[in-house]
């Protein structure tokens, strides 16, 4: 261990800060390579300004707009009482740039901070210029900068900072021994865990790391079981002011009187056991373990009904392969292998980098349990290279030289990031002109009124039209996303019924708390077994339809043609069974076409044969049933031309305005979002049209 242990750095805390400025001005420079990227694209500005990159922020943005203006409508789900909504309204407060600009850039100016614990961890090791590159390498390292970039207005800007915080305290702690490290310890454990409550299980492998370190290295330091017992109380499920509160008692009770630490230590210390495992214990661990660990395609939800899983269909928490693993982590493959060698022999060298493990593992799970957890590896594997370079720089007398080939090293672990920077252009949520398409509703519909989208625009709908939704990107499981999914995919009157049932049933849900049982509880009041004959019911028999209470609108925006495969499995199965059907409808789309003459061929070896009037797909050979052209004139009308060729097949449709060809069977054909977005065909009993915007169309419900 002493071969690997490095000579202990004299760097003075002006040189530290100093090191900490520049890794932040670093970071900062590197996030504002997309705004340059953007800048002069009008379709990716609002209101003078960038709009986000993400769905999940328009949420804390409502919550924060809804806290600026002093009030919100009851069951709109704004997020009133997030941390990031409350950061964001007290800082537009006091920030002297528009709301806009605000909710911009405090992904960039956050998510920076991760240098200065970073670069603290280093120097509590004696090790500050470790620290400095480590803090330069993670900064900016795929994962972290994916998920802290300029635009990206999400908790993430601090769910890595916070836990590095404290694990900054845990390490300079255990070196120093000092009474008056313990109750910052709790603050920081505290925070993370107000900031981020998923943080439970992260917070719990911390705790049990430090008392694993403690039994193993220093069993009889009574100091370090005191560090674990203020782990503990931060990591309560209780209020934040209540854990400072005990922290504080605790302190005092041991501090002032010696005498008592000895012999009501650990009595105490049960005594916070006990607590932790009635306010939560292991429960959340095992919860998000069964989440992202052991999902099923088909979960069992309300009234033993089975709707499928969305996780199957969200790639942050699917399966990844090893080199995808480790660039994110680390940037490259190799620098990834180098960086794994390196934490391993920091850990035999500085002992107290073993309370990084749980991060480390965390990170390393995202193999099986999907690409957003390895955001979590990227500090200690940055760590660990650094530490690689200064030890086999070592040997090198010369400052100046050993200077250049750090220098070298950390920029050839950079570049890769770099060249990652540069070629993420990741595009705003929507284009100004979906947005204004959104705020134009926004003055039309009341605040109390429905917009009914697929899940993954909730967000977005509720914060520029100011409306209710009844998916969004929290509230999406099974029983929810399967109305919506139906009414997006069914035929114009069973779309309408499940618009109303839908919207009615959430609606008494809020006041009986089963709001995200909709599907059972209507089943179950209607007393009927399947929705297929509760829709038939209530056509036989339309009095039996809940009366309306507010407006419902159907938001169908171009964008939703990329997924609807993915929306219709949501609903196109069997509640009763536990297995998907395994013939989906089909559907498929192109954006590319060639035409030879005798045939048009599209993506993936699909091609339309117009001797026969067949589709060639794969070695099999399939009629074209209708055709359709559809496309705008010059005065912007949709015209619809269309030929029939066979009472079977399956239905080629060519957006002549888009550029696309669609091969769709009868389901798809008859879906509400097919005929209402592609040929703006509505039953004028059920629908009228709101907003017809060749990018996204808005209809309103009659029932």
């Amino acid at each position: 261990m002493r071969l690997l242990k490095l000579p202990e750095e004299n760097i003075g805390i002006r040189l530290s800060l100093f090191f900490i400025i520049i890794a932040y001005i670093f970071s900062l420079s590197m996030r504002y390579i997309w705004v340059a990227d953007f800048q002069s694209v009008p379709q990716f500005h609002w209101h003078n300004e960038l709009m986000l990159n993400t769905n999940d922020g328009y949420w804390y943005a409502e919550g924060a707009r809804d806290i600026l203006q002093g009030h919100h409508e009851p069951n709109d789900l704004s997020p009133i009482n997030e941390p990031l909504s409350l950061l964001t309204a007290w800082l537009s407060k006091i920030v002297p740039v528009s709301f806009e600009t605000l909710i911009l850039y405090m992904p960039s100016f956050l998510g920076s901070l991760i240098v200065i614990p970073i670069i603290l961890i280093g120097r509590s090791l004696g090790q500050t210029s470790i620290g400095f590159i480590a803090a330069l390498i993670a900064s900016i390292t795929n994962s972290y900068y994916n998920r802290t970039m300029t635009g990206y207005y999400d908790t993430d800007m601090l769910t890595i900072v916070l836990p590095l915080f404290a694990v900054y305290f845990i390490i300079f702690a255990i070196i120093h021994q000092r009474n008056r490290f313990l109750i910052p310890i709790t603050l920081a454990f505290a925070l993370n865990q107000w900031w981020y409550p998923q943080s439970y299980s992260l917070n719990s492998a911390i705790l049990v790391m430090t008392f694993i370190y403690a039994v193993i290295f220093e069993r009889k330091n009574h100091y370090l079981y005191k560090i674990a017992l203020f782990i503990i109380i931060g990591v309560l499920s209780l209020p934040i002011w209540v854990k400072l509160a005990i922290a504080i008692g605790v302190f005092s009770f041991f501090h002032f009187r010696p005498a008592l630490d000895q012999k009501w230590f650990w009595a105490l210390f049960g005594a916070i056991i006990l607590i932790y495992f009635a306010t939560g214990g292991i429960d959340p661990i095992w919860a998000q373990l069964k989440g992202y660990l052991f999902r099923e395609s088909v979960s069992s939800e309300a009234g033993g009904l089975h709707f499928y899983n969305v996780a199957q269909t969200v790639r942050e928490a699917g399966h990844i392969p090893f080199n995808v693993f480790a660039e994110r982590i680390s940037g490259h493959t190799i620098t990834f292998i180098i960086a794994c060698v390196g934490y391993a022999l920091a850990v035999i060298a500085y002992r107290p980098l073993l309370i990084t493990l749980p991060l480390v593992g965390l990170g390393f799970i995202a193999m099986s349990a999907g690409l957003r957890f390895t955001i979590y590896a990227v500090a200690p594997m940055a760590i660990g290279f650094a530490y690689f370079i200064v030890l086999i720089s070592r040997p090198i007398e010369k400052g100046w030289l050993k200077y250049i080939v750090l220098t070298v090293f950390t920029g050839v672990v950079l570049y890769p990031n770099y060249l990652h920077i540069q070629e993420y252009k990741t595009p705003t949520v929507f284009t100004a002109d979906e947005v204004s398409t959104l705020e134009r509703l926004g003055k039309i519909a009341g605040h109390e009124d429905y917009v009914i989208s697929w899940w993954d625009y909730g967000y977005p709908i509720r914060y520029y039209s100011d409306v209710k939704t009844l998916v969004d990107g929290a509230k999406h499981s099974g029983d929810v996303n399967y109305p919506v999914s139906y009414i997006l995919t069914q035929s114009q009157q069973n779309t309408a019924d499940m618009a109303r049932l839908s919207v009615e049933y959430t609606e008494r849900g809020f006041e009986t708390n089963n709001s995200n049982e909709i599907v059972a509880t209507m089943l179950r009041e209607y007393k009927i077994d399947s929705v297929d004959d509760l829709i038939d019911s209530i056509q036989l028999n339309p009095t039996i339809l809940p009366k309306a209470t507010r407006d419902i609108y159907l938001y169908l925006p171009l964008r939703m043609m990329d997924i609807l495969p993915t929306v219709t499995l949501f609903s196109y199965l069997d509640l009763k069974s536990a297995n998907n059907p395994s013939q989906q409808p089909f559907f498929y789309m192109s954006q590319q076409a060639q035409d030879t003459g005798k045939t048009i061929n599209l993506e993936s070896g699909v091609s339309l044969i117009k001797d026969t009037n067949s589709i060639k797909i794969g070695n099999q050979e399939v009629p074209i049933k209708s055709f359709f052209q559809v496309g705008y004139d010059a005065n912007k009308k949709l015209v619809t031309n269309q030929q029939q060729f066979a009472s079977n097949g399956l239905n080629v449709i060519y957006m002549a305005s888009y550029g696309r060809f669609l091969i769709v069977d009868d389901f798809y054909l008859n879906s509400t979002y097919i005929q209402l977005f592609v040929f703006d065909r509505y039953d004028k009993s059920l629908f009228e049209p709101v907003i017809l915007d060749p990018m996204s169309k808005i209809y309103k419900l009659k029932l």
